[in-house]
């Protein structure tokens, strides 16, 4: 059974950075595409940044430039243990729940992870950035 604990979130002044963290346990598969997308109070959530195994990755718009998406793989079976979001000149409007999910590999490529449901996601981790 998949399973995906984020940690990292907290609370942090305008300009900081956090590094959040996702657990994976129970994914065996060595193709596949991860990432995170954002839960914001009254708004939908967005997509934030995905990574596929090749390394490819690509970002919402919002946070270019200032998220950097990273993994840990199992150097035997290539499978992914651990996905890393490192995020820099954080805003107050970073502030959300930041989930770790699974997406299609079709959806990554095709840029709808942005819009479409994850396939598997964790409970989140909790960002908050003051001015």
């Amino acid at each position: 059974q998949v399973q995906l604990q984020e940690s990292g979130g907290g609370s942090v002044q305008s300009g900081g950075s956090l590094k959040l963290a996702c657990e994976i346990s129970g994914y065996r598969y060595s193709r596949y595409c991860m990432g995170w997308f954002r839960q914001f109070p009254d708004k939908e959530r967005e997509g934030v940044a995905v990574l596929e195994n090749d390394g490819s990755s690509s970002y919402a718009d919002s946070v270019k430039g200032r998220f950097t998406i990273s993994q840990d793989i199992a150097k035997d079976t290539l499978y992914p243990q651990a996905l890393y979001l490192h995020m820099n000149s954080l805003t107050p409007d970073d502030s959300a729940i930041y989930i770790c999910a699974t997406f299609l590999r079709s959806d990554c490529r095709s840029g709808s992870w942005k819009s479409v449901p994850a396939l598997k996601w964790g409970q989140g981790t909790q960002v908050t950035v003051s001015s």
